[in-house]
């Protein structure tokens, strides 16, 4: 029974630290150092106090499973928590099929923010535009789905934005 009780502890702690080293990996990515340090603070103290209490009671195998089954829940506890926690801005750049006004109207009128440059025509083509949008994250199948819709051969590129600054983004 003392062997499950610390199996049982040793899982639930390794979720708490696991999922802390997670959003402390998103926050420091984020730019927010200060945060980062305290979050890595608790996730350390707790992975030390249950590493010294598994290393000490390691009896058995189960152990070493509770160990490993807490950071692969961790893990995916710590994902979700991010998603719902810390705000992702992603840039899009696309470059349309031709120059098409009609194309930025309705982006426009969908809700979405866009600058516009034009693109000379080359070898590989006419006159085309190039739309940069900042959107949140959570909105990038809905817009993806609005530009395939809008220009079936537009050229997509995603970027991940570390900080935005003024602006409009359109929020979920």
């Amino acid at each position: 029974m003392a062997t499950l009780i610390l199996c049982i502890e040793i899982f639930f702690c390794r979720i708490i630290d696991v999922s802390l080293g997670t959003l402390r990996t998103i926050i420091v990515v984020k730019g927010r150092s200060a945060l980062a340090a305290l979050v890595g603070f608790f996730e350390v103290f707790i992975w030390f106090l249950i590493a010294r209490e598994a290393l000490r009671n390691a009896t058995g195998i189960w152990v070493a499973f509770a160990y490993a089954g807490g950071f692969a829940a961790g893990t995916f506890c710590g994902s979700l928590i991010s998603k719902r926690f810390i705000r992702d801005v992603v840039e899009l750049q696309v470059v349309t099929s031709g120059a098409e006004p009609e194309i930025v109207s309705k982006i426009r009128r969908a809700g979405y923010a866009v600058t516009v440059l034009d693109v000379k025509a080359s070898e590989f083509g006419g006159d085309k535009y190039l739309l940069i949008m900042e959107i949140d994250a959570k909105l990038l199948h809905e817009v993806k789905a609005l530009l395939k819709e809008l220009d079936p051969n537009a050229f997509i590129v995603v970027h991940e934005t570390k900080k935005v600054y003024d602006g409009f983004i359109k929020r979920k």
